[in-house]
């Protein structure tokens, strides 16, 4: 399996930046052949410990089934046009690609 996480850093820090994101996020990226776990939300502002990373907006977590499956993604319709519609909103990306046997 691969972990595909990414954090967005919005340019407004509006809860209604962060739910068009979401709602986004939704729209366009759970229906990919092989995704067996999607999620996207919202940071949870109350978990402020030291070890918090506090810099994003928004997560989105998906498991593929396969580096294949994770790959077709990156290239498929669905993805793009997210991509194309929504990267008004973010100033900043960050992507933590990771297996887990």
């Amino acid at each position: 399996m691969l972990s595909h996480q990414v954090f967005f850093t919005l340019n407004s820090d509006s809860s209604d930046a962060a739910d068009t994101l979401v709602a986004a996020c939704r729209r366009y990226l759970p229906e990919h052949e092989g995704v067996v776990f999607f999620a996207a939300g919202t940071r949870t502002p109350d978990l402020n410990r030291p070890v918090n990373d506090d810099q994003f907006h928004v997560a989105l977590n998906i498991v593929f089934d396969s580096r294949a499956a994770h790959d077709a993604y990156q290239v498929s319709d669905r993805h793009t046009t997210f991509v194309k519609e929504n990267q008004h909103l973010w100033k900043q990306v960050r992507v933590f690609d990771a297996d887990m046997p």
